[in-house]
């Protein structure tokens, strides 16, 4: 597990200022942006920026986001974590995202996904009912797209493609491009046959369960001769000196933004126990250092994954408090995890 990579992934979540108040979302955008900077010096491997719709998250445009970053950082990795290929146009996101390719100097990725939200689809003109025909239609496009070379293609949900050929094309010749996948074994064996990397979305329940999807990928990979690279998983969580602090800090406002999304899903309200139940059995990483990192350990192993990202917003939480977790897992978490690894 030496080569374990590890990633910080947000939605841009409005934080609030020391005094509770809300930031503005041009505020909390230039806020991602100094997190990823001081997650950079500490030797975070990834950043992923996720896309969403909604008054909660500021960022809508990843990869323009991820544009900014490239010019204030070094080596950090840079990613969507979604981009909702299903709602937008495969050439534009394949366009954009080998830009940032060519001005970070080669560390752009791409994770597509169909989304958990489904803002931007009445938003950009796309019926729900093509929810699926559009993901895989339009996967099958950036699939071909990757290869860099003149491109033919034609559907039911987009003008076809006749021998076109798409620029920029990258330095090395291939952008990185993972699937995001939630938790459907469709979704699973379709990233095997395509031979692109997964990101598993553990954000509830143990995270063993995931064991399953992972076999299937392999196993899938294999009966498709494609590769089975080393699989992705990204869980949410919040880091601070104490547990006690992790928790009073990340809970009433997870639970703010828990309640509004589980009102619009039919979900009852979240309880305290069943926060307290996530944090020691489940999928949220929350604690002090030491907490995290046992954690994260544990789950790595039992799910044999080459990828952890901590998604290190989830909700208003201060400002303050994010860059201070940002700092603790690049400079304390990671050690740990390696060490406990290696031991």
């Amino acid at each position: 597990m030496s080569d374990l990579v590890f990633g910080l992934d947000t939605f841009g979540d409005v934080p609030e200022d020391d005094a509770g108040a809300l930031l503005s979302h041009a505020a909390a955008i230039r806020q991602v942006v100094d997190e990823a900077v001081l997650a950079d010096g500490l030797g975070v491997d990834v950043l992923a920026l996720g896309e969403h719709h909604r008054p909660e998250y500021s960022i809508s445009t990843p990869e323009t986001v991820l544009a900014g970053i490239a010019a204030r950082t070094s080596r950090i990795r840079l990613s969507s974590g979604v981009t909702v290929l299903s709602s937008d146009d495969p050439v534009r996101v394949f366009q954009r995202f080998a830009t940032v390719d060519a001005l970070s100097g080669g560390r752009a990725e791409v994770v597509l996904g169909r989304g958990s939200f489904t803002e931007s689809f009445p938003l950009f003109g796309y019926d729900l009912r093509d929810y699926d025909t559009l993901f895989e239609e339009k996967l099958d496009l950036f699939v071909k797209l990757l290869d860099e070379g003149p491109v033919t293609w034609s559907g039911t949900t987009r003008a076809p493609i006749e021998h076109a050929d798409v620029f920029p094309k990258t330095e090395s010749g291939r952008l990185t491009a993972w699937v995001g996948v939630g938790g459907s074994p469709q979704s699973v064996i379709r990233t095997a046959r395509h031979g692109l990397p997964l990101m598993l979305a553990v954000i509830g329940g143990p995270p063993r369960r995931f064991a399953s999807y992972v076999d299937l990928y392999r196993r899938a990979s294999e009966q498709f001769g494609t590769t089975a690279h080393p699989v992705g998983m990204h869980s949410p969580g919040f880091v601070a000196d104490t547990d006690e602090e992790a928790r009073e800090v990340f809970w009433p406002r997870y639970r703010v933004i828990r309640d509004r999304i589980g009102a619009q899903r039919g979900w009852p309200p979240v309880s305290r126990e069943e926060f307290a139940a996530e944090i020691e059995h489940g999928s949220l990483y929350i604690g002090a250092p030491e907490t995290v990192a046992r954690k994260i350990a544990d789950t790595v192993t039992s799910l044999d994954v080459g990828r952890f990202d901590l998604v290190y917003t989830g909700g208003s939480q201060p400002a303050s408090a994010r860059l201070r977790a940002v700092e603790l897992y690049g400079s304390t978490v990671i050690p740990m995890v390696r060490d406990i690894l290696a031991g």
